[in-house]
């Protein structure tokens, strides 16, 4: 009996189609602050994981589904599926999961096979051809596209006596899927897929989720495939499910009953004919062979645009106008401006500006919006799709005959007159000088404080705790569309990586803006990449600031009471960045074992809480040091009620000579490959060497979990922030981490505890 070989394969990030009902009985019955407490949660969880917050890498999306099957699809994409587990339980832990239930869920991982490339069996590295590989590439490793339309649904190929797909030979099926992706590149420009293999993973053999603004070119397209005969004689197919992406600030919108996305009129249906998105679209096929053509003309795919109801101006103008009306504008905050005229009583436009206000607040965006004596309304937003969007619901106000709108983006109030006014050469018209290259001597972009630049760092989901290494940052805003911006900065970061001093350089995305983010060591080796990235496509001066974990201001963590409290007791508390959760460490003088006994009967408490995520006790691996107790939730109010437990435990003390004083770092989530454990701990005891003579340095342990050996955290403290930052900063801890990548199954996270 013959036996068909399968083609080989190769896979990249995990995929998790969440689909959820919502209990609208639930929600309606509930009082106000409950479903405002679910609504801010929720968006925070949403907004949280399309910032990739839980991973370097991926994508994250949430849909309004339509029909009776689902009311939302959340769609994650990571790199494991440990991920995909935790990215589903946190969601479980919010207060807006209490009003919802699982309609149903597919797991999966982005596939390529050898129906693409018949040298492909081991992996990519099998293909010769960098295009292809390329190409393969960006298959198994995707964006999500911004498209206004989804469809997914998962598939078979049939086992039929007279239809058996595994029966075929390889060169006849391999034929089949070719000409099953002629049909698909013939909408190269509308829909966009991805696909991902299930076998194994989910009930079916493979997940086909599609993108278009167009919702009918998704009909159309597998309409047409129903009579190629890869589809009419094999395929079968699972439930459909078709949404509409919304941003996660839209979901109390759409709780309300409302349509999503708030950004997108409901009479404006898909894009003009001959006026097609241009994601990057492949066919929707199970696999295919070959390059598709795309429709790659340089704009950006996306939701039909929504016109504005005010005029555009020139930030001068706009910034006279205000004046004119008494207008005190905080324009250091805000990215783009509007203001409207009124012809109403302006107690009549207040009264109805405060329930806007109350609709703008939900959106970290909304700067501020007021009244001014004369009637006149003024709304600051953090980017202008933003602000186009509340521009329809101003031009609505009693009174009001249109408005003037202008990108306030570099104009703060040094920028301003005397009198109020535009400084003209500040606001750029004057000398021609201002719009000469700059001078080598000078980088182009613009220094600011650091606590600004990690506020906006953080918006696009970049953490100084996850990039210790980084002393210098800077930020390009683009007009370009995210996706069609990779692969430029893909060729650009291949020459910084040359660079030593290079840390990371990604392009990012939120609400309609795109964004490159640079992190460097120095200020120097920033400089030089600054004259690089101020040249891609679209790119405006941009901004650039020390950046690092001791550059923001000392004082923050200090004046938040809980963490004084807690210290009190003798924990220490901290949210590790780029993690939504909150880590409790506490140690203790009592004999492991009975720390140990008490821990897991408080533990067995502790889990009946959906926002308990571990707690554990921690023995030094060296056996000199006490034990450590590290507790983690979802919420940091759940953590907060855990301390006071915690806090009851034998033999609670602060750290270990504490009387030394000092700054303590925590390094977090250290899981170890079980084969290299011996090698890591190897490794700790060299490094330990090493900090011992850094100048600053006090004390660090390795502590290990009693109940898996492979799960650890480093504890470390040093003298002042300082000292701890030049270690984060240097070689021999950047080529720590490089090492860390082959022995980790996860990546550390930092929590600097005062």
């Amino acid at each position: 009996m013959e036996r068909r070989k399968a083609p080989g394969t190769e896979e990249g990030w995990y995929v998790l189609h969440d689909l959820r009902h919502v209990d609208w009985d639930g929600w309606r019955e509930a009082p106000a602050a409950d479903r405002e407490r679910a609504v801010e949660e929720g968006v925070d969880y949403l907004r949280r994981h399309e910032a990739l917050e839980d991973a370097e890498e991926g994508a994250s999306a949430v849909f309004s589904v339509v029909g009776h099957d689902a009311d939302l699809l959340v769609l994650h994409l990571r790199p494991t599926l440990e991920h995909l587990d935790r990215a589903q339980r946190r969601l479980e832990s919010t207060a807006f999961a209490a009003f919802t239930e699982r309609a149903g869920s597919y797991v999966s991982v982005t596939e390529v096979s050898g129906y693409m490339h018949e040298d492909l069996t081991d992996g990519l590295d099998d293909i010769d051809d960098e295009g292809t590989r390329r190409y393969m590439r960006q298959r198994i490793y995707p964006e999500i596209p911004d498209a206004g339309h989804v469809c997914f649904y998962p598939m078979d190929k049939r086992r039929d006596p007279e239809y058996n797909w595994y029966d075929l030979p390889f060169d006849e099926r391999a034929e089949y899927m070719s000409a099953h992706g002629e049909v698909g590149r013939e909408y190269a420009g509308r829909v966009t897929q991805i696909i991902s293999g299930s076998v194994g993973l989910d009930d079916h053999e493979w997940g086909v989720t599609l993108f278009a603004d167009d919702p009918t070119d998704i009909k159309e397209l597998l309409y047409e495939m129903r009579f190629d005969p890869s589809s009419s004689r094999f395929a079968e197919f699972g439930e459909f499910y078709v949404g509409r992406r919304f941003p996660p600030d839209d979901l109390g919108t759409l709780l309300a009953g409302e349509a999503v996305p708030t950004d997108d009129p409901l009479d404006g249906g898909a894009a003009d004919a001959g006026e097609t998105a241009t994601a990057d679209t492949d066919e929707a096929t199970t696999d295919d062979t070959g390059e598709t053509t795309t429709d790659d003309d340089g704009s950006s795919g996306g939701r039909p645009a929504t016109e504005p109801a005010h005029e555009a101006v020139d930030a001068g103008t706009f910034l006279e106008r205000a004046d004119d009306h008494g207008v005190d504008l905080d324009v250091e905050a805000a990215g783009y401006g509007l203001l409207f005229e009124s012809e109403a009583p302006a107690e009549t436009v207040a009264e109805e500006v405060d329930g806007l206000r109350a609709n703008f607040d939900h959106y970290d965006t909304h700067v501020g919006t007021a009244v001014v004596d004369d009637g006149a309304v003024a709304s600051l937003w953090a980017n202008k799709r933003a602000a186009d969007t509340a521009s329809g619901f101003l031009a609505d106000l009693p009174g009001v005959d249109g408005g003037i709108g202008a990108d306030l983006e570099g104009h703060g109030a040094d920028d301003a007159g005397a009198d109020g006014g535009a400084d003209p050469e500040a606001h750029g018209v004057g000398d021609a000088d201002a719009t000469d290259e700059p001078r080598r001597d000078e980088p182009p972009h613009e220094s600011i404080e650091t606590a600004e630049f990690q506020r906006l760092a953080h918006r696009f989901g970049v953490d100084p705790g996850d990039h210790p290494a980084a002393g210098y940052a800077l930020l390009f805003r683009s007009e370009t569309a995210a996706e069609h911006l990779v692969e430029e900065v893909d060729d650009l970061r291949g020459r910084f990586e040359s660079h030593e001093g290079h840390v990371l350089t990604t392009v990012r995305a939120d609400s309609g803006d795109t964004a490159v983010v640079s992190l460097w060591a120095d200020e120097s080796s920033a400089d030089t990449a600054s004259r690089y990235l101020t040249e891609l496509s679209g790119a405006d001066a941009g901004v650039g600031a020390a950046f690092g974990a001791g550059d923001a201001d000392d004082g923050a963590d200090d004046a938040d009471d809980i963490r004084g409290e807690l210290a009190d007791l003798g924990i220490y508390a901290g949210q590790p960045h780029g993690e939504g959760v909150y880590a409790l460490v506490l140690y203790s003088e009592a004999p492991v074992e009975e720390l140990h006994e008490e821990l897991a009967a408080l533990r067995g408490e502790f889990e009946r809480y959906d926002s308990h995520v571990k707690s554990a006790v921690y023995d030094d691996e060296a056996g000199e040091g006490r034990p450590a107790v590290v507790s983690i939730w979802g919420t940091q109010d759940a953590a907060d009620r855990a301390a006071e437990f915690l806090a009851d435990l034998p033999g609670v003390v602060g750290r270990a000579d504490e009387a030394a004083g000092g700054f303590g770092t925590m390094g977090m989530f250290y899981t170890v490959k079980p084969d290299y454990r011996g090698e890591f701990v190897d490794t700790f005891a060299e490094v330990g060497e090493a900090l011992g003579e850094m100048d600053g340095h006090l004390d660090t342990r390795l502590m290990v979990n009693r109940e898996d050996e492979n799960d650890m955290f480093i504890a470390s403290r040093w003298r002042r922030r300082e000292d701890a930052m030049a270690f984060f900063r240097s070689d021999s801890f950047r080529d720590t981490v490089e090492w860390g990548r082959e022995v980790l199954d996860d990546r550390p996270r930092h929590v600097f505890l005062a």
